[in-house]
């Protein structure tokens, strides 16, 4: 089992990344300390796999106060941290940037960023050394958007983030780094084509612009980050990791 004894912290665990990836997290021996802002969902969601294995926690990723309270939590019940996936996000709306809510501007600024910034502070310290931090940015993160602006920018900022937080963290073999999905197949993307038409138009429009000539399967994306959160990936940091069918280049 690749992740055998360590521990793993997941933010927005109730999603379908962030529950897929907790599934394969324990299926890989590790123990994961799962939050979300809706706690009531996170354990409907991950209620087939609970026991001493598992930690679900109530917590906003804009909250300080939250995320010292997921570190005490996670060193009180497993003894430490190993693995920081800092996974929650939101999509925001697809509107033009002349209609754009600032409003919504600043909420997808605030958990897509200000929570990653909160959760380095909080956790990077508290991590054993020779860890894991990985950030879920996406292929918004790559290339521009004319209809999801804030998306986009946010996760632009993420690839910053990782390039800043992996030279401090290097200094103790921690290892940081960004995985950047493209259209994989799940509610946010249904969400997503659903504001711009048709939506079974709009996603055969999404199949065609991929080389595989497929939407992303949550799975494939999962297992991408089990590989970086795991020993096998000591020897990478600081790198933007593209699983998207070939939509990016």
């Amino acid at each position: 089992m690749r992740l055998k004894n360590k521990t793993a912290i997941i933010t927005g665990a109730a999603g379908f990344i962030g529950k897929t990836t907790a599934e394969i997290f324990r299926r890989e021996g590790a123990n994961v300390v799962l939050t979300d802002r809706d706690l009531d969902l996170l354990q409907r969601e991950t209620k087939h796999f609970a026991d001493e294995q598992t930690l679900c926690l109530q917590a906003d990723v804009t909250s300080v106060e939250d995320t010292k309270q997921v570190v005490r939590s996670a060193e009180e019940k497993f003894g430490g941290i190993d693995i920081f996936f800092a996974n929650a996000g939101i999509e925001g709306v697809s509107n033009p940037i002349s209609d754009y809510s600032l409003d919504v501007h600043d909420q997808v600024m605030d958990i897509n960023v200000k929570g990653i910034v909160i959760g380095l502070q909080s956790i990077l310290p508290a991590m054993r050394d020779g860890g894991s931090i990985i950030m879920t940015s996406s292929i918004a993160g790559l290339i521009g958007s004319p209809v999801n602006i804030s998306y986009s920018a946010s996760k632009h900022a993420v690839i910053g983030l990782r390039r800043s937080a992996a030279i401090p963290a290097g200094e103790r073999a921690i290892r940081v780094n960004s995985i950047h999905p493209g259209f994989v197949d799940s509610p946010m993307l249904n969400r997503l084509m659903e504001q711009r038409g048709d939506i079974d138009v709009v996603r055969e429009q999404f199949v065609q612009k991929t080389k595989l000539g497929r939407l992303i399967q949550v799975e494939e994306i999962a297992e991408v980050v089990a590989f970086l959160a795991s020993d096998a990936s000591r020897a990478i940091t600081d790198q933007a990791i593209v699983v998207d069918g070939g939509v990016s280049q």
